[in-house]
């Protein structure tokens, strides 16, 4: 039996909620995270890849090498304080109906992770006034003064 801890890192871009899923195969130590990560906000438009803000596991202790992979500064929370990352923390409650705390997420591939992603990209949501997070983002992307302050 493998004792490896399962985890998915979640992404979530705070103006419009779009969310990314990455699996983490190897495991959860921070030179098994690192790459992963880091492919994953390479993949974000330079324009939305501004800070980002994570709870403080062990598994970022690759953090400045990942900020200057990506010239993205990460910063971390204080420990036990989850309201600094209320959007990541609504988006897991979120994630819990598809990915129950119980779940052996190794077993999720990398495409079950995107259609899950996908689903809760085109869920709309209250605060967007019942737009999709794939619209209000798409709308971001589109617009020519996105983020440039």
């Amino acid at each position: 039996m493998d004792t490896r801890p399962s985890a998915v890192a979640t992404l979530v871009e705070r103006t419009s909620r779009y969310t990314a899923l990455i699996a983490l195969p190897e495991g959860l130590k921070a030179e098994q995270v690192a790459p992963h990560l880091t492919r994953s906000l390479l993949g974000i438009p330079p324009q939305l890849r501004r800070t980002l803000t994570w709870d403080r596991g062990r598994e970022m202790a690759e953090h400045q090498a990942i900020t200057a992979t990506t010239g993205m500064p990460i910063y971390l929370c204080k420990p036990r304080s989850p309201w600094q990352r209320g959007t990541n923390e609504n988006t897991n409650r979120l994630l819990r109906q598809h990915l129950p705390k119980s779940a052996d997420l190794r077993t999720f591939s990398q495409a079950d992770l995107d259609a899950i992603a996908h689903e809760l990209n085109h869920r709309p949501r209250k605060i967007h006034g019942y737009r999709t997070p794939a619209e209000v983002y798409a709308e971001l992307l589109n617009s020519g003064d996105v983020l440039t302050t």
